[in-house]
């Protein structure tokens, strides 16, 4: 056997097969051995986790050249859509400001630039303009670059702001003195997302991760000061720590979150030498979060509502004897979030999939809603700096609808219609058409599909169609413009989006619903939804794509091993399909803190069993499969671009020769967001675009 085995690993040290960029790559084989709860299993892609090895980037350089001649013939066809998809932005534009206190601060983008200029505005919108940070200038000489925190002191004066030049989420921390545009000298490696500013405009509160990428611990830094002292640390890997501020601006948070379990700790935003204290203890399979208002703490949680119920507490002693009700748990409507004024009360409510915003006049309790136009729609609060005001600032979109930011009166219901994303070329929302239907999965239950396309559209069955999914987490995958998707649209598709189990576009149950051992149902809710607009004659099989992105990667991966017959066409960005394997290595990111979305195979074989069911790398087989673009980022900390590239190798060699055409494309140089400057993004989305409308035939 070991003999066997050595003549193997020999065998396997072959360089890559592809001797031309016309024949796909085959990646090497080296046989690894595994043993899980008495299960043994060979994973002879295993070493493409090892990104030392000079074979590793060989392949994917191979198959980043293979995809590229496969795809040559596009070329004219990918510059027709980018400069469609570019002809409709506005390229010098500019965000609504938002007032805090005396300044007004914006961003403002420039034509031919990639990234945006941040600027203020003191006293009044004709006020000269003052620029914060010019983000072309910083990511000048970068391959990548992104802007994470940016935080402007209490006072004004200062600027804190992260970058991250590889796109592997590690931020370093910079401050500004703005008024003399200079950086002081302190600088922060490593850091997180989260950032806030105590009261006295010299301390910060900043986060950092762990070996496995996990946000563990919250510092406490003070300009000029020579070491940073630690404030929290959760050691349950399980859980992540953020940092923010209550819209009052005395409270700095921390929040330590599981799937499952939310504990809120906190201090005034004046006392920033003082120890975090729990707002609540920590109770397994209890979350909450936390608003503030004069004497009250505001909590919405779901103790006692499984969609979340609003009491609040007095601040002195926010212990469950204290709470007073004030919005009950309903069994089909969630409360997704809550904001506080300084007169006014803000919910944010999901009722059968579609948001609400529930306004309280705190005064007398009075309430009203906030009407909305269109009956498939997305409403989103924010952008409100302020807390003395009666000003709810919101944006709304849909299918058809550009996003439009609005001002909200909350006294007397007026709307300003702030800003409404110009479309440029000439946009006409009447000639396209949205609706939702509804699709009944295996057990019965109905699924809705929201749809849009072009008025004049012949339910038929010839149509081509691009179906969307995402399905995890308890994310929400809501109905919003992209003017991009026009260049679809105009070529005939319908765009549908399939609001499956494992989101909560339909509440908690709905999350719960599609997750751990239920997880099957966001496959077979999916596949309902394809068939569902195969057998409403708005697409048929051979002209029906499927897109989804890092778990809804994972969908795209169980889907097409589950029924590979009903898609022509696949688009797989940065796929979770190497789960099983991801899910058994606990000092890979994400792992340990999603073992209560999927279950912890290391420890549970009934998890180990199910997971592996339908984990896409470990079932594939000998299956006809769609045609297939596959995308992963190399530097990517949260789906490793292993777990693509693993996938794609393993189906070159194992797939039906009648399979379709199959691509990966791994971006060298970003991580699980691809390309980080707006023109590299929309190159991609026009790469993404004719692949589909190749496996289409439509040719121009």
């Amino acid at each position: 056997m070991r003999k066997v085995y050595l003549l193997l690993l020999a065998m396997s040290q072959l360089t890559l097969a592809a001797e031309s960029d016309s024949k796909p790559p085959a990646a090497k084989i080296v046989p690894k051995v595994m043993e899980h709860h008495g299960d043994k299993r060979v994973d002879n892609y295993f070493w493409l986790r090892d990104r030392d090895d000079p074979d590793t980037i060989r392949y994917l350089e191979a198959e980043n050249t293979y995809t590229a001649a496969s795809m040559k013939h596009t070329d004219a066809l990918q510059s027709k859509l980018y400069a469609e998809i570019l002809g409709r932005i506005k390229e010098t534009d500019l965000s609504v400001p938002v007032k805090r206190d005396n300044f007004y601060y914006y961003s403002r983008t420039e034509k031919g630039k990639q990234y945006p200029i941040y600027c203020r505005k003191k006293g009044s919108l004709e006020a000269p303009e003052e620029i914060l940070l010019d983000a072309n200038i910083l990511a000048e000489g970068q391959k990548y670059f992104q802007l994470g925190n940016f935080e402007i002191s209490p006072d004004h004066k200062l600027l804190a702001y992260s970058t991250d030049t590889a796109g592997d989420e590690s931020y370093t921390l910079y401050i500004k003195d703005v008024a003399a545009g200079t950086l002081l000298p302190d600088r922060v490696k490593d850091t997180y997302y989260s950032l806030e500013w105590a009261s006295d405009n010299k301390t910060l509160f900043y986060t950092t991760y762990d070996a496995a990428r996990r946000p563990d611990k919250v510092w406490r830094h003070e300009l000029g000061g020579a070491k940073d002292t630690l404030v929290y640390h959760e050691p349950d890997e399980r859980f992540t720590v953020g940092v923010n501020k209550t819209r009052s601006r005395e409270f700095i948070l921390i929040n330590i979150n599981s799937s499952l379990t939310t504990e809120v700790r906190y201090i005034r935003a004046s006392e920033p030498g003082a120890p975090f204290r729990p707002i609540l203890p920590r109770v397994q399979d209890t979350e909450y979060d936390v608003e503030h208002n004069g004497e009250y703490f505001y909590i919405r949680t779901n103790d006692g509502a499984k969609n979340f119920r609003l009491v609040r507490a007095p601040i002195a002693d926010p212990s469950k004897k204290n709470w007073q009700e004030l919005i009950p748990g309903r069994d089909r409507v969630t409360i997704e979030g809550i904001d506080a004024f300084r007169n006014h009360l803000v919910a944010v409510e999901r009722d059968n999939g579609l948001p609400k915003i529930r306004i309280r006049r705190l005064a007398d309790a009075s309430e009203h809603f906030v009407d909305f136009p269109e009956p498939v729609y997305t409403a989103v609060p924010g952008g409100s700096a302020e807390y003395d005001t009666t000003t709810l600032r919101f944006s709304y979109t849909s299918l058809v609808t550009p996003n439009s930011v609005y001002d909200y009166d909350m006294e007397t219901k007026k709307r300003t219609l702030m800003k409404r994303q110009e479309v440029l070329g000439g946009y006409d929302p009447s000639q396209y058409t949205s609706e939702r239907i509804f699709a009944k999965a295996p057990d019965g239950v109905e699924v809705p599909v929201s749809l849009v396309y072009k008025k004049g559209f012949a339910r038929n069955g010839k149509a081509p169609a691009l179906l969307y999914g995402y399905g995890s987490y308890g994310l929400n995958s809501d109905p919003t413009f992209a003017s991009d998707r026009l260049s679809l649209l105009d070529r005939g598709f319908v765009f549908a989006i399939a609001h499956i189990r494992g989101g909560a576009d339909l509440g908690k149950f709905w999350h719960d619903d599609g997750k751990m051992m239920k997880k099957k149902n966001t496959f077979t809710d999916f596949i309902a939804a394809a068939e569902a607009l195969i057998a409403g004659k708005y697409t048929s099989s051979n002209r029906l794509a499927i897109m989804g992105g890092s778990a809804g990667g994972l969908l795209m991966g169980a889907v097409v091993t589950l029924r590979p017959d009903l898609f022509h066409a696949v688009v797989a960005k940065v796929p979770y399909v190497d789960n099983l394997n991801t899910g058994l290595d606990a000092t890979l990111p994400l792992t340990v803190g999603e073992y209560e979305e999927w279950g912890n195979a290391e420890k549970d074989k009934t998890y180990y069993d199910y997971i592996k069911s339908y984990s896409p790398y470990e079932n594939t087989g000998k299956l006809k499969y769609p045609n297939m673009l596959v995308t992963g980022g190399l530097n990517d900390p949260r789906v490793s671009y292993w777990e693509p590239a693993k996938w794609v190798a393993k189906m070159r060699a194992v797939a039906d020769k009648g399979s379709g055409k199959l691509l990966l494309k791994t971006n060298m140089g970003a991580g699980h967001f691809g390309a980080s400057g707006r023109y590299e993004r929309i190159k991609e989305t026009a790469f993404d675009y004719a692949f589909l409308l190749d496996m289409m035939g439509i040719k121009e």
